[in-house]
């Protein structure tokens, strides 16, 4: 494995950034939101150096993608300096305009990432961590190994799967996925696309919105596929060791947590240099090698059995397929009412 330095590289070089800013006062505040998950690795990792760089107290705001994001609008884009969303609520903040573009010259780091999180929604914030959405199943359970999306329409399936919720980051990607089945863009043709969404009905033996749902889901034995994020993968294979990740011929789909900073920062300057942070090299191998997130940084270097968890390297992120959230939000209010009435909820 390479080895490269500890934080406090990075920390030098942004410290000596900082230093040379006298616009940069003391006794300031800097806030992010964020969800506030792994919070004792993360403190240590990144807020405790970057308090120490920016000569500000780091404060935060919690909760999840849906309440942070509104309550930044009721603020009107004012309160937090920096906010992670994962790319689908993003893509709302930006048509909201809760958003201003990132000034790119201040952070260079973003030259480092892998092509899809340099600019995942144009000029607005780069993606800080990658994972994807796929198929999970009881290798002990089922008897043909999944290995295409269509799979979730076999006839052995009946009445043992579950999908995520419709108003979850997975959700509207079954949606997507029975288009691709019935050979037509959802958008443009969601009669055809929901016809394959009724025909998976009698394979579903319900809709879970959490994780933790799912987890228990398949450990109480009532399911034996799932569509999932990577991200639940170690703790679903620690509570039932016969599930896998299925390999799929089509292809998993790409999910992008990014950082964006509101209108209202009242750091605009320290927000860049956040990002700077955060995406430079050095962060991103403690961050994977800690168990946080996943890379996003082309010069990080892991381990097979550090990589085991994430979405990592060229072949595996040049092999997923995208979402374009603009179309997807557009029509996620229509894709609702025809899911509740094939799903009875």
């Amino acid at each position: 494995m390479k080895k490269l330095s500890t934080s406090r590289i990075a920390a030098a070089s942004v410290a000596a950034m900082l230093a040379a800013s006298p616009a940069l006062a003391q006794d300031r505040t800097f806030t992010i939101s964020w969800w506030g998950f792994n919070g004792d690795a993360l403190q240590e990792i990144i807020v405790d150096p970057f308090q120490e760089m920016c000569d500000c107290e780091v404060i935060f705001e919690t909760g999840n993608n849906s309440d942070r994001l509104s309550r930044l609008q009721l603020r009107g884009g004012e309160g937090v300096d920096v906010i992670y969303l994962t790319d689908r609520f993003s893509q709302l903040g930006i048509e909201l305009g809760l958003f201003q573009p990132i000034d790119r010259a201040q952070v260079p780091n973003i030259d480092e990432l892998y092509d899809l999180a340099q600019t995942p929604q144009g000029e607005y914030g780069p993606a800080y961590s990658i994972g994807r959405v796929g198929i999970v199943y009881n290798a002990d359970e089922v008897e043909a190994p999944i290995t295409s999306w269509n799979d979730l329409w076999r006839e052995d399936l009946a009445g043992s799967v579950s999908l995520p919720g419709i108003t979850t980051t997975a959700g509207p990607m079954v949606v997507l996925r029975a288009g691709e089945r019935a050979g037509v863009n959802a958008y443009e043709d969601p009669d055809a696309a929901f016809a394959e969404v009724s025909e998976l009905q009698p394979n579903i033996l319900t809709n879970y919105n959490t994780g933790s749902e799912m987890i228990n889901l398949f450990s109480t034995g009532e399911i034996t596929v799932s569509m999932a994020q990577d991200f639940a993968l170690g703790r679903l294979q620690a509570a039932v060791p016969s599930v896998v990740w299925a390999d799929l011929d089509d292809g998993a789909i790409a999910t992008l947590n990014t950082i964006n900073i509101p209108t209202g920062s009242e750091n605009v300057e320290l927000a860049h240099q956040f990002l700077n942070f955060v995406l430079s090299a050095e962060i991103q191998q403690t961050l994977a090698e800690r168990g946080v997130d996943a890379p996003v940084n082309n010069g990080v270097d892991l381990t097979e059995e550090q990589a085991a968890p994430w979405t990592y390297g060229d072949e595996m992120i040049s092999s997923l397929n995208q979402i374009d959230y603009v179309p997807l939000n557009a029509n996620l209010t229509s894709w609702i009412d025809r899911w509740n009435e094939i799903f009875g909820m």
